[in-house]
């Protein structure tokens, strides 16, 4: 008998077929152009920082900076079901659809999509919590996290798994850009100007983001090396490290550029991405 002629096969075809609404389309193409829009404002901010200004270079600074105009409330609910819609995509990326692939490539799906899945519901999170009234600092909780697992047996074990995982998907993203596997998830516009720009957008984007990941899970690994969790601030805090370094503000500028690249290629990707 073969698994789809079993009740549970019967039921995930009947689940994959509700995920392939095109409602859930529409709101995941949604979710995919807010995280677009949050990591222009992140780009701004790490070039605001690195003139000199004051900021927070990571999602929840760009989502304060979003509450703060007159249309806030309205954009705080609408980025929560966006992101909670590319959430549910993403989950039914790694389990209903990736049942049919090979072994190895399902194996894949199910951590990078599962992992994606987790990522978005997070900041789908934060967008409701600044919806009701209840903003939060991701330095802070970083900070709490850490100390928290430093205060268990394996948390030292735990953390530095963390920052590696962090600096993997880094490595990951740079990888991703060199080769230009982005590429995959787009309809092409190859050989045409408009495909050149979106292919120099897309690698210089994920380039970016992946060194911005790669020093955030680098203080994971310190604060886990010298157990001290105010060492783990993420994101915003390695920006601001790399900020004292003689030549920290002129990569601090050119991350933040990546990440206004890699934002407006998220926005082809919402417009134009195979789902």
């Amino acid at each position: 008998m073969t698994d789809k002629a079993t009740p549970l096969g019967e039921a995930a075809d009947a689940a994959e077929a509700v995920s392939n609404t095109k409602t859930l389309d529409v709101v995941a193409r949604a979710g995919f152009a807010v995280m677009a829009l949050l990591h222009i404002v992140v780009g701004a901010i790490a070039i605001a920082l690195a003139l000199g200004q004051p900021g927070e270079a990571e999602p929840t600074g760009a989502i304060e900076q979003l509450a703060a105009n007159a249309w806030g409330p309205a954009l705080m609910w609408a980025g929560m079901v966006a992101c909670i819609g590319l959430a549910l995509w993403q989950l039914s990326e790694a389990t209903l659809r990736a049942r049919h692939l090979p072994t190895k490539e399902r194996i894949g799906k199910h951590i990078s999509s599962g992992f994606l899945s987790v990522a978005y519901g997070s900041v789908s999170l934060t967008f409701g919590g600044f919806a009701v009234g209840l903003p939060g600092d991701s330095g802070e909780s970083t900070r709490d996290v850490s100390a928290a697992l430093l205060a268990t047996p394996f948390g030292t074990v735990i953390l530095s798994a963390i920052g590696l995982t962090i600096i993997g998907i880094g490595i990951y993203f740079i990888l991703k850009g060199v080769r230009r596997g982005f590429k995959e998830e787009l309809f092409h516009f190859d050989g045409s100007r408009r495909g050149r720009i979106i292919d120099a957008l897309g690698v210089t984007g994920h380039v970016a983001k992946g060194i911005a990941l790669i020093l955030a899970g680098l203080l994971f690994v310190i604060a886990a090396a010298k157990h001290s969790p105010e060492e783990s601030t993420g994101l915003d805090g390695s920006l601001k490290a790399l900020r004292e370094h003689p030549y920290g503000p002129y990569l601090l500028l050119a991350i933040g550029a990546g990440f206004i690249c890699y934002g407006i290629f998220a926005l082809v990707r919402s417009r134009f991405g195979r789902m």
